[in-house]
């Protein structure tokens, strides 16, 4: 199945690499069983140790499942795979100025998305975003209305129609409960603006009208950008500021 990468610096690495391009050209299919690692130190022509150091690397990309007993298998790749992937080293570069980098990201990218959802969704998605705005008018948990917030912002990418949008947001959004909750903290009537926006973009869906749920969408956004800049600036003060409208 593999050749000889011969007696170099860095075998492991290129072991790694060439199962996982034959895993990426879909080679080795998901759920496939690797040679045991015996049979991988013969084809590579490389020691036990370069093997399982490469099957370490692979296996912490989520590319390998390494099950005691049974053997090596391609791992079955999902959505949740790349997100948590993005999200986590997202997470991990974070700073002071994480929150409006977010928000800018979102400027770019959100309101192309909504125009894309007002053309393309369905009835079903149409009724799911209807039933989160339903949903954050009832609920008072902070915690929970930064969930609900998040999650109406993925039924949108998901209504657009194209697989990919929620691939590029998720990442992105997955940063916004912790921001959202402080904002919540800090302004007042964050709650009751963020509902009349998401009504807002809901209706320009509803009427199938690109132009109004981009706009909706921006205006949102540039409300939010504002709440979160006031959030920062308050962060380490007790006293809430002034309504953003």
């Amino acid at each position: 199945m593999f050749n000889s990468v011969g007696n170099k610096e860095s075998l492991s690495h290129k072991v790694a690499t060439e199962i996982e391009e034959a895993i990426l050209s879909k080679k080795l299919p998901p759920g496939e069983k690797l040679p045991c690692e015996l049979d991988m130190c013969s084809q590579f022509g490389v020691s036990r140790t370069a093997v399982r150091e490469a099957l370490c690397t692979l296996s912490a990309k989520g590319l390998i499942s390494i099950k005691k007993g049974r053997g090596i298998f391609v791992t079955q790749l999902s959505s949740e795979h790349v997100i948590n992937s993005i999200h986590n080293y997202l997470e991990t570069k974070s700073n002071s100025n994480s929150p409006l980098e977010v928000m800018q990201a979102r400027m770019i990218i959100e309101p192309s998305i909504t125009s894309f959802a007002a053309l393309h969704r369905s009835e079903e998605a149409l009724l799911s975003l209807k039933q989160n705005i339903d949903q954050m008018r009832k609920n008072n948990d902070p915690v929970e209305h930064a969930i609900l917030d998040l999650k109406f912002h993925y039924l949108i990418a998901v209504a657009s129609g194209n697989p990919i949008m929620p691939l590029i947001l998720n990442p992105v959004q997955r940063l916004m409960p912790d921001i959202k909750k402080k904002i919540m903290q800090f302004v007042p009537g964050a709650k009751d603006t963020a509902i009349t926006w998401h009504q807002k973009i809901v209706d320009a869906i509803d009427k199938k009208n690109p132009q109004k749920a981009y706009h909706a969408m921006e205006c949102h956004l540039e409300v939010a950008t504002k709440q979160t800049e006031l959030m920062l600036l308050t962060f380490d003060e007790s006293e809430p500021i002034d309504e953003v409208a």
